[in-house]
């Protein structure tokens, strides 16, 4: 169906239309479609009717769809303007009735309705874009809302486990280092003491109460008449016979290279730890301990086993220690001498062995008689300290008193020592000093080998510290002739032969040493060392050894010449412990 008709006057564009509604109608096009065309052609009718001239209105409806063009009768090269609303049902022709209707009044009246209908559409077209606009970022918003409260809730709930695993990481570094420092500080405290007894006593003080409500330490081969009938738990008995740690508990311990046990009878309701303490041979003893809770942390049972064989070898150490410094000394003191008695000459003599460490064994002094009547006194060192020490300590006393069976000075006695031990023991050293007395000689011959020069008292109580060049070390791979010093010797002199005990502090060196025992000496009058020339050796040890850690053994040789009236005396050597 096609209809033409010219658009000249308000009327014309009314019908046009009222038509182009009715059409529609007609044809089944939804009212919201008419409406949005019947707008369109109101405000495009009114533009034209503004414009003035002929216009041409065609209405064609075909193949489904309804079609409106308008445009100008003469051509003038403007576009036709058109709109398109579909039809889904065929009808009647309706032009013909709307053509029936001629109302000025009713037509200018449905043109302004039109255009105001038109801005009204088209402000609720603009109005619906924008609400589907905002509909649809509203969607978008809360879907992404939701997705970001999913990804906030999965990464707190990541951030809560990396938290937690961050402070039982966090925790389990403390505590490991805790148990290190501590048996780092437990070990280094055992180990530096070499008494079996104080060793066995620190390690419960070390445990209780931290890891250990109780700590038994049982020696073997220390137990007395009491001690042998102090009932033993059965996991001590199985670990001293077996060697291995046990663990006596109402459930298993499962600790690595520990057996498990029942419960103890002797102390039911506890767990025990019993570790033996293992040495190079058979265990010395079983440490027996008693958890401070219910039961021990596994890394704490793990961290007392360790500590309790690391106090086994410190106890080992010990006793080796003890064992070698009781021959040492046995041997020291059996051959300490005699001081024989000589007319006019008074001899005194202290040995003290060292207090701390294996020290003991080098330090020496004698005193005989050579053939022609003269008095050999010396006082020596041998390098180094123990068993070995005190053995070439015995040796170099036996050859000096074969060589000075020949005759011969000092200084000759300390050069044959010196190639004695050059050529039979290249890998030892020692030091020493030798003086001899001849009857009715008022001259004291000495002669020194790397050792503290002698102190000599006058009868006047003036002091000399006989500091003439000495000789080198004895058995330093060198040729040397150790030469011979006199001094005048008047009725009441004091000499003073010691070792490096007795003068040398780390701190200080040796020359503030004899510096004090120059000044000790001379304290004394000449009466008090005719007197008592013991008590006096004594009381120059007392100051001199107070300020020191007595980490190698101290010898003192007094000899004091005394008047003829004082007669032959000698004396017995003292030693401390």
């Amino acid at each position: 169906m096609n209809h033409t008709w010219p658009i000249s006057t308000v009327g014309d564009a009314a019908r046009a239309r009222i038509t182009t509604a009715r059409v529609a109608a007609a044809y089944g096009v939804p009212p919201l479609e008419r409406t949005r065309m019947a707008a369109a052609l109101g405000a495009r009718l009114r533009q034209c009717l503004s414009k003035g001239g002929s216009w041409r209105f065609v209405l064609t409806v075909a193949r489904g769809s309804l079609t409106v063009e308008v445009s100008p009768s003469p051509a003038d090269g403007e576009r036709p303007w058109c709109v398109t609303a579909a039809c889904p049902e065929p009808a009647a022709d309706p032009v013909r009735d709307a053509a029936a209707d001629d109302a000025p009044a009713l037509a200018e009246a449905l043109l302004g309705a039109d255009e105001d209908t038109a801005l009204v559409l088209e402000r609720l077209a603009e109005q619906e874009e924008f609400v589907a606009f905002h509909r649809e970022e509203l969607h978008q918003t809360n879907q992404g809302v939701l997705a970001l409260h999913a990804e906030l809730d999965a990464s707190g709930r990541a951030q809560r486990e990396a938290f937690a695993a961050e402070r039982a990481a966090r925790r389990e570094a403390e505590d490991a280092r805790r148990r290190l420092t501590f048996l780092a500080d437990a070990s280094a405290t055992l180990t530096a003491s070499l008494n079996h007894e104080e060793i066995a006593r620190l390690l419960p003080e070390l445990l209780v109460p931290e890891y250990a409500r109780t700590a038994d330490v049982w020696l073997f081969d220390a137990e007395d008449e009491r001690a042998s009938s102090v009932p033993r738990a059965a996991a001590a008995v199985i670990a001293a016979r077996t060697g291995r740690p046990q663990y006596a508990a109402a459930h298993p311990g499962g600790l690595p290279g520990v057996d498990d046990q029942p419960p103890s009878a002797l102390h039911p309701g506890r767990s025990l730890l019993c570790v033996p303490l293992p040495t190079r041979g058979a265990p010395l003893g079983v440490v027996t301990l008693t958890a401070p809770g219910e039961r021990w942390n596994p890394d704490d049972a793990v961290m007392l086993v360790e500590l309790t064989r690391r106090a086994g070898g410190a106890l080992d150490n010990a006793r080796r220690f003890e064992h070698n410094r009781d021959i040492a000394e046995t041997l020291q003191r059996a051959l300490l001498t005699d001081l024989p008695a000589t007319p006019g000459l008074r001899l005194a003599a202290r040995y003290l062995p060292a207090t701390y460490g294996l020290n003991v064994g080098g330090d020496w002094y004698d005193a005989f008689r050579q053939p022609d009547g003269s008095l050999i006194t010396v006082i020596g060192d041998v390098t180094g300290h123990g068993l070995h020490a005190a053995v070439m300590m015995s040796q170099l006393r036996t050859a000096l008193r074969a060589y000075a069976v020949d005759g011969g000075s000092p200084g000759k006695l300390l050069t044959r020592l010196h190639m004695f031990l050059e050529h039979l023991q290249p890998d030892l050293y020692a030091t020493a000093v030798i003086a001899r007395f001849r009857p009715g000689e008022p001259v004291l011959t000495w002669a020194a080998a790397g050792h503290p020069p002698p102190v000599l008292r006058g009868p006047d109580g003036r002091v000399r510290i006989l500091d003439a060049k000495p000789g080198a070390m004895l058995g330093i791979p060198l040729h040397q002739e150790i030469a011979d010093h006199t001094v005048p010797l008047d009725p009441g002199s004091t000499l003073a032969l010691y070792t490096d005990g007795l003068v040398e502090r780390r701190a200080q060196g040796i020359d503030p040493g004899i510096e004090r025992l120059a000044t000790a000496l001379g304290s004394f009058g000449a009466e008090e060392l005719d007197a008592d020339l013991d008590g006096s050796a004594e009381r120059i040890l007392d100051p001199m050894l107070s300020d020191s850690e007595r980490d190698d053994d101290v010898c003192l040789l007094l000899c004091h010449v005394g008047s003829p009236a004082g007669g032959p005396r000698g004396g017995r050597p003292r030693s401390g412990s």
